[in-house]
């Protein structure tokens, strides 16, 4: 089975039900606390292995949904914000359970659009009754599984197989449907404060990747040698694509006729809901005094005192609209405090160190409540009135002027 990433597997179920035993069982190795002691497992943890007969995963490990006390409660509640980040739930029952610990799981996957399966373990001890599995399967099982010690894990795997969505370990092109066989593509990359010492950024060396795979050329420059180069060089790339931080420069040195586009709208397309973003951009300019603007720094890296996210683009949208606005910046995959609809516009990086499905889940709230969202590359080519130009390489649907509200 081809792939080119590691699905998220998150494993459900009560305390002391065997979920530790289980993924152990599915790794071939010791990589997760077995006791009987419940409550063992305390917050979500994420391990990499690979599944014998699937490929590699990476498995979150959660606390029992069932934990009680104040520190129980919260255990609870990261056990079920972590569905956020999965593409394939276990849930383990033994018992025949089916309560509230168990409804809230099957809301919250509903919720999420995420597929699960259902295993009751330890059969040997309390054999899965035909109400149960038929419960089960209304709640929106995939498959509902009986496992005891001595039992092969060959039908787990394979319903694991059938369960997860292709996309969950095949990523789209980047490039590939936009480029040609021994096409030219300029990248255009600027080095600094941001700029990881001794490396390119992982946008970078992705869309690198991607050329290379669909047997293209790339040539890689900063920003202040593609005047020259062109000239010197007299080659004509079939695209280009910079760094939306030089978006102006890089708009004035391609000619006209050459597409142009940014790394963070080429990952905008890959990964977010790319039609909610063409849609949530020109909200930028309808913003008034006193809206707040959420900022969503999904990728963790190195904050610059001239940060991209939380400095240099709020501070080009206060210049373009003139208006008196309150940024709001959530790191990694936290929490947002506040309610959703406190907001104008939800603004996403381009989610490079994420899954499609952590950013489609992330952003699923915003779009549910009605609330615009945007992309760093796209405000940025937006408030610098190059947005027309900056996603024409997609789509000939959306040809409005520059700044002009679609």
């Amino acid at each position: 089975m081809s792939r080119d990433r590691q699905p998220y597997i998150g494993i459900y179920g009560r305390r002391n039900n065997g979920k530790s035993t289980i993924i152990n069982r599915l790794s071939g190795q010791d990589i997760a606390i077995v006791s009987d002691t419940a409550g063992t497992t305390t917050d979500p943890v994420k391990k990499s292995f690979e599944i014998t007969g699937f490929g590699p995963v990476v498995l979150v490990d959660t606390a029992g949904v069932d934990d009680i006390g104040s520190l129980g409660s919260k255990r609870v509640s990261k056990t079920l914000q972590s569905i956020a980040l999965i593409d394939l739930g276990i849930l383990v029952i033994t018992d025949n359970q089916y309560g509230l610990p168990e409804e809230s799981l099957l809301r919250e996957f509903k919720e999420k659009e995420i597929p699960f399966l259902v295993i009751h373990n330890k059969e040997d001890l309390h054999k899965a009754k035909t109400n149960t599995e038929r419960q089960y399967k209304e709640g929106g099982a995939k498959y509902f599984l009986r496992l005891s010690p001595d039992q092969s894990m060959e039908p787990v795997v394979e319903a694991i197989r059938q369960s997860i969505p292709e996309s969950a370990y095949r990523s789209p092109t980047i490039v590939g449907d936009l480029i040609h066989h021994g096409d030219i593509v300029l990248l255009i990359t600027p080095i600094d404060l941001e700029a990881p010492a001794g490396r390119l950024i992982l946008p970078q060396v992705q869309t690198i990747r991607d050329i290379l795979d669909n047997d293209a050329v790339c040539i890689v420059l900063k920003e202040r040698e593609v005047d020259a180069f062109l000239l010197r060089t007299g080659l004509k790339p079939a695209l280009a694509i910079t760094d939306s931080q030089v978006f102006p420069k890089a708009d004035a040195s391609i000619p006209a006729e050459i597409p142009l586009t940014s790394f963070s709208i080429l990952l905008a397309r890959l990964k977010g809901d790319f039609e909610y973003y063409l849609q949530g951009t020109p909200a930028i300019s309808a913003l008034r005094d006193g809206d707040r603007v959420l900022m969503l720094e999904t990728c963790s890296h190195h904050v610059s005192c001239d940060d991209i996210g939380r400095v240099k683009i709020p501070r080009w949208i206060r210049n373009h609209t003139g208006k008196d606005l309150t940024f709001d910046v959530v790191a990694g995959l936290d929490n947002i405090q506040r309610d959703v609809t406190d907001y104008a516009l939800a603004i996403q990086c381009g989610g490079c160190m994420v899954t499609r499905r952590q950013l489609h889940n992330r952003l699923q709230p915003f779009i549910k409540a009605g609330i615009p969202v945007t992309n760093y590359g796209m405000a940025i080519a937006w408030v610098h009135g190059i947005y027309k130009r900056a996603v024409a390489p997609f789509t000939l649907m959306h040809q409005a002027p520059d700044n002009e509200i679609i």
